[in-house]
């Protein structure tokens, strides 16, 4: 009869100990993305865009130091032609697994509109060193000493928006309660909460979305952080940076309902822009008319002199 109620309970503890090990590795294959050389991210670029005028900046690249000492490889793309009116810049975030060449198809639209461009290598991802990726815990910290960097670095006084994708739109989001002091921020297909990207993610392994919590305790353990922590969204709360929000329609991966949500969640002034037949982090490849026109008006706008 022991023998029995013994076999049962085998049963259920290999099922335990094979749950807790798949929810383990997702939450270390959800960290741990294969990373873009730069080569690899120039031949993307270049087969879809025009990508020559990158060439022709005059560029400075350096390194900074992070809140923990971590070293983030930094380049500036001088305007040829700056206004005279006062210095523009903007800080360029990528999404997860690319590099800051992964941006570029921002910069002509920043350029037209006198920016110098800063782009640069999030945590762990281009020229940096290997770290695992906390979707926007960490790397928002990291932006803001970015940020503060680039006031030191070029003035206090000049003017300073951020732009971001993926990723890097959740990372400019979370940042924005570090610093108030930004002109504007652009988020492209950010999410709210990471929770809701996992769930969509493991179904396409067939997995419930109790692995998503599972995974998440893992993380906690593993990584110092859960899942369930990385919630953009709660950090607009006390938000005043003009804030444009733009989202593909077809994005799949991380569907529209994210911007929305942060729209509705912002105190401050925000626009949104969903962009017909849009999949995801390629809106301003679908309609690069529209995505001009959206971003240089919310611009002309937000940094109009007051009257």
């Amino acid at each position: 009869m022991k023998n029995k109620q013994l076999i049962p309970l085998s049963i259920a503890g290999t099922a335990l100990a094979a749950f807790g090990g798949c929810s383990c590795m997702l939450a270390s294959n959800t960290v741990h993305g294969k990373r873009q050389t730069a080569d690899e991210a120039m031949r993307w670029q270049s087969a879809h865009y025009d990508t020559g005028f990158y060439d022709r900046l005059e560029k400075a690249d350096y390194t900074i130091k992070s809140y923990d000492g971590y070293e983030l490889h930094v380049q500036l793309c001088k305007n040829p032609d700056p206004p005279s009116s006062g210095s523009r810049y903007v800080i360029i975030s990528h999404g997860y697994t690319d590099n800051h060449i992964g941006m570029l198809k921002y910069m002509p639209m920043y350029l037209e509109a006198g920016f110098h461009c800063i782009l640069y290598d999030l945590r762990g991802h281009g020229e940096n060193a290997p770290f695992v990726c906390s979707y926007g815990i960490r790397e928002a910290r990291d932006l803001h000493v970015l940020v503060e960097d680039t006031f030191a670095r070029y003035g206090s006084s000049v003017t300073l928006g951020l732009h971001g994708e993926s990723l890097g739109a959740a990372t400019t989001v979370t940042s924005l309660q570090y610093h108030q002091n930004i002109a504007f921020a652009v988020a492209d297909c950010s999410f709210s909460e990471i929770t809701n990207v996992l769930k969509i993610a493991f179904s396409k392994w067939h997995l419930p979305g109790l692995f998503v919590l599972s995974a998440s305790v893992c993380s906690k353990l593993m990584y110092g952080y859960s899942f369930t922590e990385i919630r953009p969204i709660d950090t607009l709360r006390d938000n005043q940076v003009p804030l444009l929000l733009i989202h593909g329609e077809n994005d799949r991966f991380i569907v529209p309902q994210n911007s929305m949500d942060l729209m509705d969640a912002n105190p401050g002034y925000s626009e949104l822009l969903l962009v017909p037949g849009a999949k995801h982090a390629n809106s301003v490849l679908t309609d690069p008319d529209l995505y001009r026109e959206k971003l240089l008006s919310f611009l002309t706008d937000v940094l109009k002199e007051p009257e």
